[in-house]
């Protein structure tokens, strides 16, 4: 299981890619699968990560989504959170040099 936050990380959340469509999906604190970063269930501290990693990886996962794995994120002062590294971020908003592709076009539409 690939695992891209740093160790010391303090605030984590849960991704991977929905299995029929590829699609970049987040694991939320209901237990489903969101295709907005802004939906993802955060986990403060180490052993709420690795619980949170565990909820969403149940034995059947990769019938519905492929690898997930935690990833570190950062809080922002108005309470609310963003991907920490340029790789996260890519894959919560989409392509770097088409903003009129990807969620963050939906985004600006809206």
């Amino acid at each position: 299981m690939a695992q891209h936050s740093a160790k010391g990380a303090q605030f984590q959340a849960v991704t991977g890619n929905r299995l029929v469509d590829g699609e970049v999906v987040y694991f939320t604190a209901s237990g489903a699968w969101a295709e907005a970063f802004d939906a993802a269930a955060i986990a403060e501290g180490g052993e709420a990560a690795d619980a949170l990693l565990a909820q969403a990886s149940p034995a059947d996962i990769e019938a519905h989504v492929l690898d997930p794995y935690l990833f570190e994120v950062i809080a922002l002062d108005d309470g609310s959170y963003l991907p920490a590294s340029v790789r996260e971020t890519i894959r919560a908003k989409g392509p770097t040099i088409r903003p009129d592709l990807g969620k963050q076009a939906a985004q600006e539409s809206a």
